[in-house]
Formats: structure tokens, C-alpha cells, sequence
């Protein structure tokens, strides 16, 4: 998506209902489907989808968790990098779309050979995958965006993948060093043209921002 489209632009605020929505969404059934190890294994693309990518210790698993309002759906680990596969979660019945936690990338102790499977795995699902509404870039408030995460949005931009970039562990650090880090990401997010203007500011702990994604999520799926 690009600045020339001001519709999706309007955000959540374009649907005042959409909200709402959201949160009823949210709070209805929500499932493990399955993981995928390998592209042949994806289920049938039948449902759109959006997925969550980013560097191995973001705390994607815990944002998971506290936007399905679920404490176990996602595994959690003291161990960055645990997630090596395409972990599906079917949201809504009747279905309405799925969450796909993607492999963790950028963990440095992971061997080699493992790091370029999670790498290849990630390229071919972003570039192939025709109901992938929209890629959630995660991003730690703590250090901002990394040259691997400029690589993540470099692939995305190539692939013409809308995606949106999120702040986590937002409670972590001083409003004013947080509104650095903001201001930054958003500068970074207006020279890519896949991304979304407007960056979502999270907190796994706090529930900070909760709300807004699981409107943000809602609204790539219905845009």
C-alpha cells in the first residue's frame, strides 16, 4: 500500500463500528489449526490471512497472546527463536480469517543451516501467498528498527506485501525515549512503499494498544 491511497489511510476511524467488531471478534472462538514446516504443508489458501513477522526476542508469541485474550494460544519461550514453523490460528466461527506467527528471524545462535530454512520459508510464504492480506513487522521499542528488519521491509517492498509495522514492549522504556523511537519508525515506514503510514504502538503487559491492532487486523481483512 502506498500514500497515494488514502482510504485505507483513514484507519480504524473509516468504520466507526469496525471496533466494536473487533473486540467481539477477538472474544469468539479462536483455534490452533496447525504448523506448517514447509510450504506443501500451508492449508488450502481459502481464507484470508495476516500474518506476524519479526526478529526472534520482539515478544511476538506474548502480543499473540494478549490480542486473542488467550494466555496459552501462542508458546511463549525464554528462548528467542524457538518458533521454526508457520504456526495457523483460525479466528471466528463460521471462520472469518487466520493469524500466521511466522519463524522468528535474526537470532544469531541459531545454526546456520536452521537460520536459512526460517529465511527461505519467510521469502517464499510473503511473495507467494495470494490471501495474505497484510504482514504485521513487529519491532521492539527498545531499539527501534535494525538493518534485519530493513531487510524484512526491503523483501516486503519487492513483493508489493502491504504491511504495517508495530511497536512492542512499549512499557519498557520513558515516553519520551518511546516517542524517539516512534517518530523514527514512522519516518522509516514513509520511505517504504508496502507500508502503512501509521505505526501501532503495543504493550504485551499493559494491554497498551490492544484495542487499535486487533481494529488494525480487522480492517486489513475487511479493506
Amino acid at each position: 500500500m502506498s500514500d497515494d491511497q488514502p482510504a485505507d489511510q483513514l484507519g480504524p476511524g473509516a468504520d466507526p463500528e469496525r471496533p466494536e467488531r473487533a473486540r467481539k471478534l477477538f472474544s469468539g472462538p479462536i483455534a490452533f489449526l496447525k504448523s506448517a514446516p514447509a510450504l506443501e504443508h500451508l492449508p488450502a489458501p481459502s481464507m484470508p490471512e495476516i500474518a506476524f513477522a519479526g526478529r526472534s526476542n520482539v515478544g511476538k508469541s506474548s502480543l499473540l497472546n494478549a490480542l486473542t485474550n488467550r494466555n496459552g494460544l501462542a508458546r511463549t519461550s525464554v528462548t528467542p527463536g524457538r518458533t521454526q514453523e508457520l504456526n495457523y490460528f483460525d479466528v471466528g466461527s463460521p471462520l472469518v480469517f487466520r493469524l500466521v506467527d511466522m519463524p522468528g528471524y535474526g537470532f544469531a545462535k541459531a545454526p546456520k543451516d536452521v537460520v536459512k530454512k526460517w529465511r527461505f520459508l519467510i521469502n517464499d510464504y510473503l511473495r507467494g501467498r495470494q490471501v495474505l492480506k497484510r504482514t504485521l513487522v513487529l519491532i521492539d521499542s527498545r531499539h527501534g528498527i535494525k538493518d534485519v528488519d530493513r531487510d524484512v521491509l526491503e523483501m516486503l517492498d519487492t513483493a508489493a506485501v502491504s504491511y504495517r509495522i508495530v511497536l512492542t514492549k512499549a512499557d519498557k522504556v520513558k515516553a519520551t525515549e518511546l516517542a524517539r523511537v516512534l517518530a523514527e519508525t514512522e519516518a522509516e515506514a514513509r520511505k517504504h512503499p508496502a507500508a502503512h503510514p501509521e505505526v501501532i504502538v503495543t504493550s504485551s503487559e499493559k494491554g497498551m494498544g490492544i484495542a487499535e491492532l486487533r481494529t488494525a487486523v480487522l480492517e486489513a481483512v475487511e479493506v
